[in-house]
């Protein structure tokens, strides 16, 4: 079940995306599923707009347990990649049973319990790359933190979730450099689902 909506919200994504148009609210209040004919739609898109390269967009978009590091650094030039940083938080929480994965007060703190998991030094990476200047607050709340493999957050509650497939699909959406992030026709040819591939061949 969890392969079969996840992959519609991929489909969704890659829908909207060809369209040329940023969701930027994917969140799991946006998702209706009509569980009896299994149907989902990716839903309200009062936050969408068309994407065009080398212009910067607005960062006061997306729930703040789904938003990604670009926009919590406040780094405007993002593009399509942004929805799939919010499906990665979704499918944390669905698979490690914690909800949300990435639980944050403020927007502060949320890029504080991102990199709680993700790390300092590949944050610090992050924002040289893109010449992203963090805002001095963070100077006093960041703190240091290494990389958690998330094999950390496997329990005997949710071990029947969890896959080598499925934490390897996570890897290559939860990580800071939005450039490096599976697009969603890519993640639909990732093994986490090959076997709802093989059984629509």
């Amino acid at each position: 079940m969890i392969f079969d909506f996840t992959c519609m919200i991929l489909k969704a994504l890659d829908y909207c995306h060809r369209m040329g148009i940023m969701h930027r609210d994917v969140k799991p209040y946006n998702v209706m599923i009509d569980h009896e004919h299994r149907k989902l739609r990716l839903i309200d898109r009062a936050l969408a707009e068309f994407y065009h390269p080398g212009q910067e967009h607005n960062v006061q978009v997306a729930s703040r347990y789904f938003k990604s590091p670009e926009l919590l650094a406040d780094y405007q030039m993002y593009d399509y990649s942004l929805g799939m940083w919010s499906l990665g938080c979704m499918l944390a929480s669905v698979i490690f049973r914690k909800e949300p994965f990435f639980h944050g007060h403020d927007n502060y703190d949320q890029l504080v319990r991102t990199a709680k998991v993700l790390g300092t030094e590949d944050l610090h990476d992050y924002i040289d790359k893109y010449n992203i200047e963090l805002e001095p607050r963070f100077n006093d709340i960041l703190g240091r933190h290494s990389c958690k493999r998330w094999q950390r957050f496997v329990h005997s509650e949710n071990q029947h979730l969890v896959s080598p497939e499925a934490l390897d699909f996570l890897d290559k959406l939860l990580r800071y450099d939005h450039h490096s992030w599976l697009t969603a026709r890519e993640a639909m040819e990732h093994p986490y689902f090959y076997t709802v591939v093989k059984d629509q061949a």
